[in-house]
């Protein structure tokens, strides 16, 4: 069983545009992030199919893993690399009957340790935390504290994602206090240069290293 990899883990943003989204992703690869979630969570079946199945054929070039957000179906069909579900997104355990050992599964734990543990036993490849800054994305998402990342590091043996607002300046002490992975959408996406950001964010992780 492979470990879901720490590093920068994007987030892409939503948008009808399958090309632009492409280019964007591309960038954000060459710019060494770990994984891809892609996230859309309109109504648009063909849209969805579309922007996930070129995704996982780009991701495939990089030898990065691509995470469908929500939609077990679709992570099926279009075979990407896992699925990442929140608490309504249905079971982990059915997840893992119909994706099989070889992909991964995470799980949204918003602010509950509780919630990880759980999803550990369940069978998740990773686990999420969030939101530990406001987010564009979701600015009226609860807070979740440095101190869940230290509870949990002791006792969930799969890796900790930290998700929500995070930038260059504000996700050092999300590494010290536990985080194997930092998921990242604006900070990343809304860049000028997309390739840069990447870079970037990942010198975190070469900074962490060498501590």
């Amino acid at each position: 069983m492979r470990e879901f990899p720490g590093g920068i883990y994007a987030i892409t943003p939503e948008t009808p545009d399958t090309e632009h989204l492409l280019m964007q992703v591309e960038a954000a690869l060459a710019g060494g992030v770990a994984a891809v979630q892609y996230r859309d969570k309109s109504g648009d079946v063909a849209r969805r199919h579309e922007q996930a199945s070129e995704l996982v054929a780009l991701c495939r070039r990089f030898h990065v893993p691509l995470i469908v957000n929500d939609d077990l179906r679709l992570a099926d069909l279009c075979d990407a690399d896992g699925v990442h579900l929140g608490r309504d997104d249905g079971s982990l355990r059915e997840a893992r009957i119909i994706l099989g050992r070889d992909k991964f599964i995470g799980a949204s734990c918003y602010q509950s340790l509780e919630f990880a543990q759980t999803a550990q036993a369940a069978g998740a490849d990773y686990v999420a935390f969030g939101s530990f800054f406001p987010s564009p994305t979701k600015p009226a998402a609860p807070r979740a504290s440095l101190d869940l990342l230290h509870e949990a590091a002791p006792v969930i043996h799969v890796p900790l994602v930290a998700i929500g607002g995070i930038t260059p300046d504000n996700a050092p002490p999300l590494l010290d206090a536990g985080a194997d992975s930092l998921a990242v959408l604006s900070a990343l996406f809304d860049a000028a240069d997309i390739r840069v950001a990447a870079h970037v964010l990942n010198q975190l992780f070469a900074t962490e290293s060498e501590e």
